[in-house]
């Protein structure tokens, strides 16, 4: 059995970019919008509680994704969770709201012109902000409510003090150039999340013409001769086909969208080819140019006051009857940005700051009292790529980030010099007084900063979950998409989400996926 739908526009994957673009097409009557998402609703507790994320982790609520062996990182496979529900990571993630730098804007203006560039970006997200204690640089009354934190930890404090004793200077967050240490402001609203399918698809959801469906794993576009005209999903167990009338776009993030334009003919031909699939369009850079942000986190047992207890009785009354307490943070509560070499001309490494063992990615669960910073490298020179394992629609694409494998050595050095710096920090009078031994890595305390950094990045360092780059936008005949965001050699057919960033940005990709949505929103529309 089948069935077949139509609608004027498809959009696949209801995640940070995704549901944004769907609810802002449906702002015109005129117009029927169809939203693909192959997860859930986005229901339950932990989505909700900003101090839960990582219980969302291999539940049916991640994509659940293995790396390949990665050679720089003691050979290890690395987990790469991925929000599959409405609201996509923008309901699983941290909640950083971290743009990123002008320079990274001005990159992107560079190689896909000035609708892209930072004159044109910071005026998108102007539109979209809604941040609490607002200054001439951030946006208020939009959808994205941004906020303070509303009960950091006091070893929170304690870092950005001894941040300051090292040298480095305490500010604002989020400016065009943002090098401060500062507490990190937090998408949230009134202490719990406040994901994309909070801020958009809730309000939208009363619009006859917005027709979400939840359980929808789509298995390819459907194309006659060079149109894009709908795509193929399983829907309840059935096949189902959703033809658009006017456009497909793809908004299933860095790792599902070019694995979706392969499964339909667009992507490298020898690569299709020997897997059988039909070639529409031999786009060799799908899948290519995959960057993502390492962090690579050193652990300190405390005495007392981390986030250890969150789940007391005590903290969980604090959040039902007042949003406050342990449960409200995001556990990422400070970072700050500094240059790994003085001839750089922006940051390209991120200090993070955690007030709980958050080891293993969250996924063992720590008994302890702990806190974690660390180096984030921010600005990475190695590129890794997406590829199909099979011509099979559920089966998972192969994900091969290569951290660490630029020729010339920089990203490593620059993580070496990033443990040093954090060793720095937790060197002043702020801090260490209250640190004891190292928990992550297990090495002496006295261990140098060259040996720290070893024996993290070969057992411990990790994703901070921000892929991008696999669709490239760019105004050369190479790139995925053009400017408009036309997947190039397909009409009818457009790319929104993570993927279509030329370069990653040295910030966290929740705020541009979520600016990448508006824009598309506005090419589309604009025509």
């Amino acid at each position: 059995m089948s069935q077949e739908l139509t609608s004027d526009y498809v959009v696949v994957g209801a995640g940070s970019a995704g549901a944004v673009l769907a609810a802002r097409l449906s702002e015109d009557p005129g117009v029927q919008v169809t939203l693909l998402e192959a997860g859930q609703r986005d229901k339950g507790m932990n989505i909700h509680v900003p101090a839960a994320f990582s219980k969302l982790f291999q539940t049916e609520h991640d994509w659940d994704y293995l790396t390949e062996p990665q050679p720089e990182l003691g050979g290890r496979r690395i987990y790469w969770p991925r929000g599959r529900m409405l609201g996509g990571s923008s309901s699983m993630n941290a909640m950083m709201w971290v743009k990123g730098f002008q320079a990274d804007y001005e990159e992107w203006g560079e190689a896909a012109g000035p609708d892209w560039g930072w004159d044109a970006v910071r005026k998108t997200y102007a539109q979209l902000e809604d941040v609490e204690d607002a200054t001439a640089l951030d946006g208020i009354g939009g959808p994205v409510r941004v906020e303070r934190q509303r009960s950091p930890r006091p070893y929170t404090e304690s870092f950005l003090q001894a941040a300051e004793q090292a040298g480095y200077p305490r500010g604002r967050a989020n400016g065009p150039n943002p090098e401060a240490y500062v507490e990190t402001m937090v998408t949230q609203r009134r202490g719990a999340r406040w994901s994309t399918a909070a801020a958009y698809l809730k309000p939208a959801a009363k619009r006859a013409n917005l027709r979400v469906i939840t359980g929808a794993q789509v298995s390819r576009v459907t194309i006659d001769g060079r149109r894009a005209t709908g795509v193929e999903a399983i829907i309840e167990n059935q096949r189902t086909t959703i033809a658009a009338r006017r456009e497909v776009i793809l908004a299933g993030g860095a790792i599902n969208t070019p694995q979706l334009l392969m499964l339909s003919g667009i992507g490298p031909a020898a690569q299709l080819t020997g897997l059988g699939i039909d070639v529409v369009h031999d786009a060799r850079e799908v899948g290519e140019n995959l960057a993502d942000h390492l962090v690579a986190g050193i652990g300190w047992e405390v005495e007392n006051g981390s986030l250890a207890t969150a789940e007391s009785l005590r903290q969980l009354a604090d959040y039902l009857l007042r949003r406050r307490g342990m449960l409200t943070s995001n556990v990422g509560e400070a970072y700050g940005f500094l240059r790994s070499r003085p001839d750089l001309a922006a940051p390209d490494i991120e200090m993070i700051f955690a007030p709980a063992g958050f080891f293993d990615e969250g996924l063992v669960v720590f008994e302890g009292e702990a806190v974690v910073a660390g180096p984030i490298l921010v600005d990475p020179a190695s590129r890794g790529r997406i590829t199909l394992a099979s011509m099979d629609p559920s089966a998972k694409a192969v994900i091969d980030p290569r951290y660490l494998s630029d020729p010339e050595g920089r990203d490593r050095a620059a993580m070496v010099e990033g443990v040093r710096v954090a060793l720095e920090i937790a060197s002043q009078p702020a801090l260490k007084p209250i640190l004891g031994t190292f928990l992550r890595p297990d090495v002496p305390v006295d261990s140098t900063a060259e040996e720290v950094a070893d024996a993290l990045l070969s057992r411990h360092a990790h994703t901070l979950y921000h892929p991008t780059g696999t669709c490239r936008m760019g105004t050369d005949e190479a790139s995925v998409v053009d400017p408009r965001l036309r997947v190039r050699g397909v009409e009818g057919l457009r790319v929104a989400d993570a993927s279509i960033m030329p370069r990653i940005v040295r910030g966290h990709t929740n705020a541009p996926s979520i600016l990448i949505g508006e824009r598309a929103a506005e090419l589309i529309t604009s025509k």
